[in-house]
């Protein structure tokens, strides 16, 4: 059987209907059977992402509406309407809106999922003591866990973490 094309989203549609102060993902594919992962992300005016590194996926990054820049190690990449940006796995960055917000469609390569280990897997031995609590690293935002041990934004959406 083959897949039929068809449209997904209309991102003037989206923009038009999202609040000048909305955060976060305001759209994301979520087709089955997908190979890529996408996301329509706004960051109000002012607003950014910390610096972070993926050390995974590349990612490509089309900025919508708004401005803003990205931050690397070498100094800041100016982003207005219609850029593209390449940010290559293990590159460092940071993301900050400007005066009017930005809003950029993200595309990556979708993650695997986890996966069940098979019965002839070794048995792990048992240590005692529980697991580590790690709520303090999943994202008020969106839910994804940091890998960060002490996160301070989302890679993903953006949104801060609470202090501790």
């Amino acid at each position: 059987m083959n897949s039929v094309p068809r449209v997904l989203a209309v991102l003037d549609d989206l923009l038009r209907d999202a609040t000048r102060d909305a955060r976060g993902a305001l759209w994301q594919l979520a087709e089955q059977g997908r190979e890529l992962d996408a996301n329509l992300v706004r960051l109000p005016p002012g607003g950014e992402v910390g610096t972070h590194q993926e050390d995974v996926l590349d990612v490509l990054l089309v900025v919508v509406a708004g401005n803003g820049r990205i931050g690397t190690g070498d100094g800041a990449l100016e982003l207005t309407p219609t850029t593209v940006a390449w940010l290559p796995r293990t590159s460092r960055r940071a993301l900050a809106a400007g005066p009017d917000g930005l809003t950029c469609l993200t595309v990556h390569r979708r993650r695997p999922g986890l996966t069940i280990t098979s019965p002839a897997a070794p048995a792990l031995s048992y240590e005692g003591g529980e697991a580590p609590c790690m709520l303090d690293r999943v994202c008020p935002g969106c839910g994804r866990l940091s890998q960060d041990p002490e996160p301070v934004f989302c890679s993903r959406c953006g949104e801060r973490f609470a202090e501790g």
